[in-house]
């Protein structure tokens, strides 16, 4: 999926008929009222440990960018953006530029199709304009789109945006150009990855195992930076650090008690 996106003021509300046809959609959409928990945890004690709030707080924007331009690692981190979304309560609203995203593939990873909005963006400002009317409405889980350049008053205003809801907010950030840092310019977001693929797990017979990423939090607010390498999300949107095949220790501590016998 390809959104590219420059920073803008959103536009007025004559000039989108989507952005209209998105708030006719949201009004029909109500909350269940329930009181929703501040933090979306990834279940995995070795990501959530290290993170400021043991998770990703839902009232916020986070970045999300591919490691290299290819397919492979823009694969990788649109999947772990949908892994999050698939966690997250209630309908999910993603913002696209093309019709090319691959509903199977977000399936595997926990995010059944009924649960996801596509609103169809026509220009660049039209993106941040759809993500910030997606935060405000309050009844989504999540809000997901994508750019190439978006500069801090944009980040800022979907932050905004974002605060005091339980609405998550995931932005993807392109590659503009071959060599570029995308996370390079300032941005409000809480937090920042970089995804990219990974070989997949050894599986003792011919074939591929489950696939992994490394992950990489290049920034997070009242955090240190961190990398590591995971296992893919499973059908429940959940990523997981590879187990050791073999615990070394134990292995050494048996034939150790073996040689004194």
């Amino acid at each position: 999926m390809f959104i590219v996106s420059q920073p803008a003021e959103p536009l007025p509300d004559t000039q989108s008929a989507v952005l209209a046809q998105l708030r006719e959609t949201l009004r029909a959409i109500e909350g269940d009222g329930h009181r929703r928990r501040p933090v979306l945890p990834f279940g995995a004690g070795g990501i959530d440990a290290r993170l400021a709030n043991n998770g990703l707080r839902l009232d916020a924007l986070h970045e999300v960018t591919a490691a290299t331009p290819s397919l492979g690692d823009d694969a990788s981190a649109t999947l772990f953006m949908a892994g999050i979304a698939a966690r997250a309560w209630g309908p999910i609203l993603w913002v696209v530029r093309r019709r090319d995203l691959f509903a199977p593939a977000l399936y595997q990873v926990g995010l059944a199709p009924e649960r996801v909005l596509y609103a169809e963006a026509a220009d660049d400002a039209e993106v941040l304009a759809l993500m910030e009317e997606g935060l405000r409405h309050r009844a989504l889980g999540a809000v997901i789109g994508e750019a190439r350049r978006v500069g801090m008053p944009a980040t800022r205003r979907l932050q905004l945006a974002a605060e005091g809801g339980r609405t998550i907010a995931l932005l993807m950030k392109r590659h503009a150009r071959e060599g570029a840092d995308t996370l390079g310019a300032p941005s409000a977001a809480v937090t920042r990855w970089r995804i990219g693929s990974a070989p997949s797990t050894p599986i003792p017979t011919a074939g591929i195992g489950r696939a992994r990423w490394h992950v990489s939090l290049v920034r997070q607010r009242g955090g240190e930076p961190f990398q590591l390498t995971v296992e893919a999300c499973d059908e429940t949107g959940r990523i997981a650090l590879p187990a050791k095949l073999v615990d070394r220790s134990h292995q050494a501590g048996g034939a150790a008690a073996h040689a004194a016998a």
